[in-house]
């Protein structure tokens, strides 16, 4: 067999198995669709844990649940899964409103650094600093 056949042959093999992945589903983004599908996503890893509220950002792809006792869950998409995360001021490196209706979430946590979050409402952003921002400054003065 020549090169060029042989070349053609395994390029047409891959661009075929990308197209069989993509068009059965697994380029397919994760979305949370409203509040109840980020409630039993968490319960499915913390099943102790109950919400008082749950807010979801504008793009639908991450809810931030509160769970009180200074106690935020976090259901975030990443790719066709989700992950989920428990997180008090302890953990936060970097909290900020980046505007009315954004934040920016860094944790100390090397295994997800947070990120940039928008809300539709700008009282969801303004809850989620308020609720993690004083235990931040607590910690900070703990330390110093």
């Amino acid at each position: 067999m020549s090169l060029p056949v042989l070349v053609a042959i395994v390029v047409f093999g891959i661009a075929l198995s990308v197209a069989a992945v993509h068009f059965t589903g697994g380029s397919r983004k994760a979305r949370l669709a409203d509040a109840q599908q980020a409630r039993d996503r968490f319960a499915q890893d913390y099943p102790d844990e109950q919400a008082t509220s749950v807010r979801l950002t504008s793009d639908g792809q991450t809810a931030f649940l509160e769970l009180g006792r200074g106690c935020l869950g976090i259901v975030q998409a990443i790719g066709d899964c989700f992950l989920t995360r428990l997180v008090t001021g302890d953990d936060v490196a970097v909290l900020a409103a980046a505007d009315a209706h954004a934040i920016t979430l860094r944790l100390a946590d090397f295994t997800w650094k947070g990120g940039h979050f928008t809300f539709a409402d700008a009282a969801d952003a303004k809850s989620i600093v308020d609720m993690l921002q004083p235990q931040v400054l607590n910690s900070l003065e703990k330390a110093a």
